[in-house]
């Protein structure tokens, strides 16, 4: 692992003010002394060649220095700055950025088939492992989120139970896992994930039609067994409130009867319809 050694340059404004007025009179000591050339010129050159020492950084960007070769430092600042001339800077910029995962087919935990796709905010925090580590830090950082994101989606179902972490029912949870995991893999190239979540999760075109049946029908089967639960234990009040008070007394026939008129009810899709009894209890 290359670490990151910092490098503090020369002010470019500073340089600016020491060079051009040696320029300036080198060229008027040309112009006046010609028989000087064989000073003035040398010099000139060496003043030409200081100024290619004139770099400029913007916020949040580096320069990585090198030295035929060899890594000499990083300079992080903004404006005109000035450094050796063979020095060759390689500029890194240290703003977040943000990729915007294609759209990936793979197979969750229990193999069925499902599209997924994911926004990656990232940045470069070692700007010497960034370009000494690996080759070519975007693309590393674009293959290596695509991996990560592949293996995430091998390791949960597309949709669980309610003690069962999914992809679907479980956002927050899985896009934690897929930083954490991303932040793994990148770390070698100096990266830093500032966050990672699910942009886009379906199941895949072939199998759509099925599962969402398959949702439908579970979803059917939940409201129906939390109205069943309802209704038993309004029947369950109800009966022991009659028992309680002593409103009126039902045999067991009766108690079956009403029991099953009132789950008839509360379990019915449609509205039920009054009936008048205009004769005893028992008739």
């Amino acid at each position: 692992m290359t670490r990151e050694a910092a490098h503090v340059p020369v002010n470019g404004w500073m340089m600016v003010i020491i060079l051009l007025p040696t320029a300036i009179l080198m060229v008027l000591g040309l112009i006046v002394a010609p028989s000087a050339a064989y000073f003035l010129v040398p010099g000139l050159g060496i003043n030409v060649f200081l100024w290619a020492g004139m770099f400029m950084l913007q916020p949040n960007e580096s320069a990585v220095l090198l030295l035929f070769g060899r890594y000499k430092g990083t300079v992080r600042g903004e404006g005109l700055l000035w450094a050796n001339p063979f020095y060759q800077k390689i500029k890194v910029s240290l703003r977040a950025r943000t990729l915007n995962m294609d759209k990936l087919k793979v197979n969750d935990q229990r193999g069925n088939p499902i599209e997924i796709a994911a926004v990656v905010v990232w940045k470069v925090e070692n700007t010497a492992q960034a370009i000494f580590d690996v080759d070519q830090y975007l693309s590393y950082a674009s293959t290596q989120s695509e991996t990560a994101l592949r293996h995430l989606a091998s390791n949960y179902p597309y949709d669980a139970g309610e003690h069962e972490v999914s992809l679907r029912g479980n956002i927050d949870e899985v896009s934690q896992a897929l930083r954490k995991e991303l932040q793994e893999r990148l770390t070698k190239a100096g990266v830093a994930v500032d966050e990672a979540r699910l942009s886009h999760l379906a199941y895949a075109p072939e199998i759509a039609n099925a599962m969402l049946r398959r949702q439908q029908a579970e979803a059917v089967v939940a409201a129906r067994t939390r109205i069943v639960e309802g209704a038993v234990g309004m029947v369950e009040m109800a009966l022991e409130q009659l028992e309680k008070h002593k409103t009126i007394e039902l045999d067991q026939e009766r108690k079956a009867a009403m029991v099953s008129n009132l789950l008839v009810v509360l379990c019915g899709e449609q509205g039920a319809q009054a009936v008048v009894n205009t004769g005893s209890l028992y008739t």
